[in-house]
């Protein structure tokens, strides 16, 4: 495995699962099988290696000795990355994910908590409205709620701006064009994130080292996700949002969610936690003024305080874990 040297950490298990659908998913985990299971869904341009330093603290004895796993989506890194866009639609993402479910904790046990991540959390809204009964909790850090993100792209000049890059996103030459000059569009991701751009202290040379290790593996993949959804700022050639309206039973989520929101998130502002309570009665919202969309990398000691906070309260979010 030389490509992925730079992933590998003292304690993460990584393994290639095949699901009864045909998908493989490349897997990061630490604790033991048969333990709660906590699931973590990374976003874009990401990878699984973004939760290590979570799977490794909630995986400890005195943290909950839980068994944590995250697959790299289809499309990323090693996961199976099929060539037709329509393979990209949320049912199949949804379908990857409650399967990956079924091998962690059987046909009929929960997670203990699905934690997830820009378009991981994208996956994780979806699967908690079609799904409820395989999650106990849900976490979204940093994800808009799809019946709140379509009002904003419809109506909302300064979303429809904020999401215009993923009409880049969407051409034809977007991998040749990201991978350009050692991924200086990919890096920009990063670095431009943010009201005010300055140093990013996390995006190390070494972390840099990983990104490409799973970058060069292919783009394509990754960028079908936008591709395939019509969740995007219309324009003249292409209605895109416009034409889609979604029924209320396709956007309430009954399980007990925690919503983590990074305010200087400048691609998805905080107009989108406005009205999120409509779709999830029982939310909780915690804000953080000074983060941005990289949240988790920026302060995972604070990510990791709310959830840990809420176990120790056994409150919500790690609610039946075994003591």
């Amino acid at each position: 495995m030389t490509w992925s040297d730079p992933l590998l950490k003292t304690g993460i298990q990584t393994w290639q699962q095949a699901l009864p659908h045909g998908i493989t998913l490349s897997c990061r985990a630490c604790g033991d099988p048969g333990r709660p299971v906590l699931m973590f869904l990374h976003g874009f341009p990401e990878a699984a290696f973004v939760w290590d330093e979570l799977l490794q603290h909630f995986a400890r004895p005195e943290n909950g000795g839980y068994r944590c796993v995250a697959p790299n989506l289809r499309g990323y890194e090693r996961s199976s990355a099929p060539d037709d866009v329509k393979a990209y639609r949320a049912k199949h993402l949804v379908q990857d994910s409650v399967a990956l479910i079924e091998v962690e904790c059987g046909t009929s046990a929960p997670l203990a908590a699905l934690i997830a991540h820009d378009w991981g959390g994208a996956v994780a809204w979806s699967l908690a409205n079609q799904h409820p009964e395989r999650l106990r909790q849900l976490v979204i850090i940093n994800s808009p709620h799809p019946g709140t993100f379509l009002r904003d792209l419809k109506a909302d000049a300064n979303q429809q701006s904020a999401s215009d890059y993923m009409n880049f996103l969407i051409r034809d030459d977007a991998q040749a064009l990201l991978a350009e000059d050692d991924y200086r569009r990919l890096w920009a991701f990063f670095t431009n994130m943010g009201a005010d751009s300055g140093p990013h202290a996390w995006l190390t040379e070494d972390i840099k080292h990983t990104y490409r290790a799973v970058w060069q593996q292919g783009l394509d993949g990754a960028l079908n996700y936008y591709r395939a959804s019509p969740l995007r700022p219309p324009r003249p050639e292409d209605p895109a949002a416009a034409k889609i309206s979604l029924p209320i039973e396709m956007l309430r989520v009954e399980v007990p969610t925690l919503v983590i929101w990074a305010l200087k998130d400048i691609a998805l502002p905080p107009g989108l936690i406005e009205g999120l309570e409509a779709y999830v009665p029982q939310m909780q919202l915690q804000t953080v003024p000074e983060g941005t969309h990289w949240v988790v990398h920026e302060q995972p000691e604070r990510v990791i305080g709310w959830l840990q906070a809420r176990r120790d309260a056994r409150r919500l979010v790690f609610e039946g874990a075994a003591e």
